[in-house]
């Protein structure tokens, strides 16, 4: 990856210096939150991606900085707002901001996020850009109300998830690439294509949490692992064993899925189950799948060094541990 640090590694670091100065405030618990927050780290995946994605376009202003930064802060909040929902109690490898403060201060902290993010994106001025943001912002949204409302839900189909997963996860990849391309003034023809493959991207991207939550480590994974079945979420690896397996297997399943208390016996059991009926290799070769058509979108691109760096994040995200 030295050659994203080569190209992108100033702008990541002043990334970060204007998400720490978008974290101030005169309420000291939104600064103590943010600090957490920063303090926590993460992947920055999405500020890099914007970054890669503007450079192939040839952009060379200043602007994507504060707009990497927002992108940042929308994914933050909803980072914030899962973990309550899911009552998680790590992110990141530490202690979750609402296992610290509580589930109302991290709600709280996540809506002045989201807030502070258009507040920005109004202070840029490009209605275009802040017409990408607040749709994908709607349809992560809804994806969350989507796999809300079928949680615990074992007749999930995959194509039913599949449209959670573009909704939730990965509708605001895509418009953080194709901001990229919006801040360089291309052609509709590679806007269309940068949006493209970060929508590909993000699929691959949370097939391969999903398959994480069952194979990783805490330590390696940085939040709590099974913490999806704990919360009753049908995932791939899941989706896939439920059809491949015996009735019997199905109730078993089903009476884990259903139980107010899950140990670490049953998590076991469905991690058995899913291992029998291929349910990790299933989502993994999904997940490739997605990446390879994410880097056809790149090939109406010239060669670059900004093209060989997307190219090599689109192949960490399904070679990736946490």
């Amino acid at each position: 990856m030295d050659i994203i640090t080569d190209l992108i590694g100033n702008e990541l670091a002043q990334v970060e210096d204007e998400f720490k100065k978008n974290l101030k405030s005169e309420v000291p618990l939104i600064s103590k939150i943010g600090e957490h927050l920063l303090l926590s780290g993460g992947k920055r995946f999405r500020p890099t991606i914007l970054l890669l994605s503007a450079k192939l376009c040839g952009y060379e202003g200043r602007r994507q900085i504060q707009v990497a930064s927002v992108i940042e802060f929308i994914h933050t909040a909803t980072l914030l707002h899962d973990d309550v929902v899911d009552d998680a109690e790590l992110r990141r490898g530490n202690a979750s901001a609402n296992s610290i403060w509580g589930s109302e201060a991290s709600v709280l902290v996540g809506d002045f996020l989201l807030s502070k993010s258009f507040f920005l994106m109004v202070d840029d001025g490009d209605l275009k850009i802040l017409n990408t943001i607040s749709g994908a912002t709607t349809r992560m949204a809804e994806g969350e109300i989507q796999e809300l409302l079928r949680t615990s839900d074992l007749s999930l189909t995959e194509e039913e998830y599949l449209s959670i997963v573009t909704n939730k996860t990965a509708s605001l990849i895509s418009a953080t690439c194709q901001i990229g391309a919006i801040l360089a003034g291309v052609d509709g023809k590679k806007e269309h294509a940068l949006a493209n493959f970060g929508m590909n991207l993000g699929i691959a991207f949370q097939f391969m949490d999903d398959s994480l939550d069952y194979t990783s480590t805490e330590k390696t994974f940085g939040k709590e692992i099974g913490i999806d079945l704990q919360g009753g979420k049908i995932t791939l690896p899941l989706i896939h064993t439920l059809r491949s397996c015996s009735p019997p297997e199905r109730e078993e399943v089903v009476e884990i899925i259903l139980s107010e208390t899950s140990d670490e016996r049953a998590f076991l059991s469905v991690v058995g189950l899913i291992n029998k009926y291929g349910g990790i290799e299933y989502t993994l070769e999904k997940a490739r799948g997605y990446v390879a058509k994410a880097k056809g979108y790149l090939d109406c691109f010239r060669p670059s060094r900004e093209k060989t760096a997307l190219l090599a994040m689109a192949n960490y995200v399904v070679e990736r541990t946490w």
